[in-house]
């Protein structure tokens, strides 16, 4: 094989895994042709090809009836064996369970992937009014969302400069304008001060978010944990009550990671009485 087609085939295969991860950030709703063509910015033939590939592969299928696509049962395969060498995600479930019941509002467990982060997982609380801004899957820039800017807060400042120079074409993006590279730094700095991320709608105007890192023994960030609510569920005076309910479960998350064996007793720790201590301060 030449030069040249290796590199054409590469560049396919790097294609097909992009648009892999636009399906996925599109779990539940499904993702429709033009919004993959859109935000892949390939031509609207490749992306179709690129698709029929995936779906013989059994990573991506079409609901025959809305036309949109949903991530295939190939997908679930292979998630899920990697599910145990990256525990994260199942040593937080049940921190994300008592989140959502404790506060009421939406929690939510985010992971870094070079200079972005992904959802992994989101909870739902039984507040009535929700808020929807992120799902898992999503995929934004270092810094947008609570979580992520949680995460972000956790680097030097010269990586946190090298991710803002990195990322400057996609900041230049309609949905990332209010995340200048001054602002950024600022909520670092009040990041680090505060002990906790604060979004106040930068992302999505009347959605707002408080993130917590998760940190092993050694420092490092293993990933954040959020909950996003209404602008009114979020004031001043709640703030350091669910910043303090983070904490908590972001240190149980860590305890969790640290331990040998590396298992958790999901379905055990998920029997245990809901922390029902927000929910009480919620009504008063």
């Amino acid at each position: 094989m030449s030069e040249r087609a290796q590199l054409a085939g590469t560049q396919s295969l790097e294609r097909a895994i992009a648009l892999l991860r636009l399906v996925a950030g599109h779990a539940g709703r499904g993702a429709r042709l033009i919004d993959l063509t859109q935000h892949s910015r390939l031509s609207k033939p490749t992306v179709h090809r690129l698709l029929r590939g995936l779906e013989r592969q059994g990573l991506v299928e079409q609901d025959r009836l809305s036309e949109r696509y949903h991530l295939g049962p190939e997908a679930f395969v292979i998630g899920s064996l990697a599910a145990d060498r990256y525990g994260v995600h199942r040593a937080a479930l049940p921190s994300l369970f008592r989140l959502a019941q404790g506060s009421e509002d939406t929690a939510f467990l985010s992971v870094r992937r070079g200079w972005h982060v992904v959802c992994l997982h989101r909870e739902e609380g039984p507040f009535p009014i929700r808020s929807h801004v992120l799902q898992a899957g999503d995929r934004h820039p270092l810094g947008v969302g609570a979580g992520s800017l949680a995460i972000l807060a956790t680097l030097p400042d010269d990586e946190i400069e090298e991710m803002i120079a990195t990322c400057a074409a996609e900041f230049a993006e309609e949905r990332y304008r209010s995340f200048t590279p001054d602002i950024l730094r600022a909520s670092v700095a009040r990041t680090r001060a505060e002990g906790f991320a604060f979004n106040p709608g930068h992302l999505t105007a009347g959605s707002w978010g408080v993130g917590v890192a998760i940190l092993d023994r050694q420092g490092r960030c293993e990933g954040a944990l959020s909950i996003a609510a209404i602008d009114g569920r979020l004031g001043d005076a709640r703030r350091p009550q669910i910043a303090a309910l983070l904490a908590a479960e972001a240190k149980r998350v860590s305890e969790l990671l640290a331990r040998p064996s590396g298992a958790t007793n999901i379905a055990a720790t998920l029997r245990r009485p809901a922390a029902h201590t927000m929910r009480k301060q919620n009504h008063d």
